[in-house]
């Protein structure tokens, strides 16, 4: 059931550009002209380039960051962390679509829209209360013990953080970085808004203007929009293992 769409997408794409479709059939003549078309009348180069650089630089910012907040909130115990923890669980809630059009004037003012530089920081900020939460959770469930032996031996915060706690933090690390890579790839509305240069635009975004414009030919709709999920499917397919692990881990500590 789960694999069926996938391979309904994937058959479709082979057909021929402008071929009528009727259900799941596979091709006569399988046409690999269709992906290059979908890719050229897309411009899909410029569209995945904005898309990597932007998933890149979210991954590992979001992740330090959130990293960082789940360790002071759990194991520093900073002052007030209960009322910030409450805080970012209360962000859960929180629908993009109630706050774009506010994020959008905010960061207008301070000359960050239309930029890459202004959808990253809006996208981090975006995925923060979920990846502190995660972190938070993963955190609470390490034995005390393991921390304070690491203090008596004389290590700082910082050495604990990144020489007892993280090497065996990799599953809940692995697991949070799949989940902010898919987010951000899929991320569609904020960057409608953000930025008006439809050649700096995501793949998503650039897939929504493409259906509009070859609403009836399937076969290139198929096409273009197996081009936007491959990242994805491979991304997952690589750390499929410990994403696995990461998911399980918590659903067994939680």
């Amino acid at each position: 059931m789960v694999l069926l769409p996938f391979a309904g997408i994937i058959l479709a794409a082979l057909h021929p550009p402008g071929a009528q479709l009727n259900g799941l059939s596979i091709p006569e003549h399988w046409s690999w002209q269709t992906l290059a078309l979908a890719w050229e009348r897309g411009n899909f180069t410029a569209l995945m380039r904005s898309s990597v650089l932007i998933s890149v630089c979210v991954v590992p910012l979001a992740l330090v960051l959130a990293t960082l907040a789940g360790y002071g909130l759990t194991v520093l115990k900073v002052w007030g962390h209960k009322t910030v923890t409450a805080g970012f669980v209360l962000g859960l809630t929180l629908p993009i679509e109630l706050i774009v059009v506010a994020l959008y004037f905010n960061l207008r003012e301070v000359g960050l829209t239309n930029s890459y530089l202004g959808i990253i920081l809006a996208e981090v900020a975006l995925f923060m209360p979920f990846g502190v939460y995660w972190m938070r959770s993963h955190f609470s469930n390490i034995p005390d013990e393991l921390v304070e032996a690491a203090r008596i031996d004389g290590a700082r915060d910082i050495v604990v953080l990144a020489r007892v706690l993280l090497p065996i933090s990799w599953p809940a690390i692995t697991t949070l970085s799949v989940l902010y890579f898919m987010w951000s790839w899929n991320q569609f509305l904020l960057v409608l808004v953000m930025m008006q240069d439809p050649e700096r635009r995501t793949a998503p975004g650039g897939l929504g203007l493409f259906v509009g414009q070859y609403s009836t030919d399937i076969p290139l709709l198929s096409a273009a929009g197996l081009i936007v999920i491959t990242p994805i499917v491979v991304v997952y397919l690589i750390f499929q293992r410990s994403f696995v692990n990461g998911i399980t881990q918590g659903a067994i500590k939680g």
